[in-house]
């Protein structure tokens, strides 16, 4: 069983530290042969948040990808019926949150460092998406731009009990405190997400110094401003998030899906489906 993603997907990351932070705790990894990208804004001491972010991108990538070469991250979960892409990120993320959180308690210099975390595999023209934290990802699909995911945060608890409004979270002092986080506590839940794909669909995952500092009619502006230039819709980005003060580490993943990518089954998956 094969999954034809080569030449499916293009993708482009863009990190930077900004013009305030000395240090960059953003960490990004994407490889679009495998279907696979991830985003990590890390949160600690000294140097501890890069740590933390990096050990996310890092850990998170290596395991999934021989997760998946062992089994195919389509492959439908028998107990779910969901893809065993899935069941593989709630498992894969709470090994490294162990680590992490293991790492933190080990060292002195590394106390409390956590990340968050948003992370999606493409597979079977579907995209599973899991996040903790406030890091975000988009879909821009016929000129409409939509956030997949949804922040824990204190802002957005505020926000969903409607003690205040989207227009003055912008404004809020509580901005970048979070409600979960990767490697804070020895357990941690993970939100995760199947959302069906189609081709032209442009997906940004993306930190909060992206959104803090651009709102989403701008975002989605630049993403329909250069459709055929990933590189001038990354680059851009980022200068805008500096040009509006650059007060935090600002990064992108820039995903475009320029065909569809069904599993290839073979044909006695194509007759067992026929069957049911």
């Amino acid at each position: 069983m094969t999954n034809s993603l080569l030449g499916a997907l293009k993708i482009v990351v863009r990190t930077d530290p900004g013009l305030v932070r000395e240090q960059n705790e953003d960490s990004v990894f994407a490889d679009a042969d495998h279907g696979l990208a991830i985003l990590a804004d890390g949160m600690g001491g000294y140097n501890a948040g890069e740590v933390a972010s990096n050990m996310a991108t890092t850990l998170l990538s290596r395991k999934l990808g021989a997760a998946f070469k062992a089994t195919a991250a389509y492959q439908i979960d028998g107990q779910s019926g969901q893809p065993f892409a899935r069941r593989c990120l709630l498992e894969q993320i709470a090994e490294v949150n162990s680590a992490i959180y293991r790492a933190s308690e080990g060292q002195s210099q590394f106390g409390g460092m956590g990340t968050t975390l948003v992370a999606a595999v493409f597979c079977d023209d579907q995209v599973v998406v899991a996040h903790v934290g406030d890091s975000r990802l988009y879909r821009l699909r016929d000129e409409t731009l939509v956030a997949m995911t949804h922040d824990h945060s204190v802002l957005q608890e505020q926000i969903d009990s409607g003690l205040i409004s989207v227009e003055e979270a912008r404004y809020s002092l509580h901005r970048n405190l979070v409600t979960r986080a990767v490697g804070v506590d020895s357990e941690l839940e993970v939100e995760v997400h199947v959302h069906p794909v189609r081709p032209g669909d442009v997906y940004l995952l993306c930190s909060d110094g992206l959104y803090d500092l651009v709102d989403e009619v701008e975002i989605q502006s630049v993403l329909e401003m250069h459709p055929a230039s990933l590189e001038a819709v990354a680059t851009l980005l980022v200068q805008m998030a500096n040009d509006n003060g650059g007060d935090d580490n600002v990064s992108v993943v820039v995903v475009k899906v320029l065909h569809e990518f069904p599993a290839s089954r073979g044909a006695w998956s194509r007759l067992r489906s026929w069957l049911d």
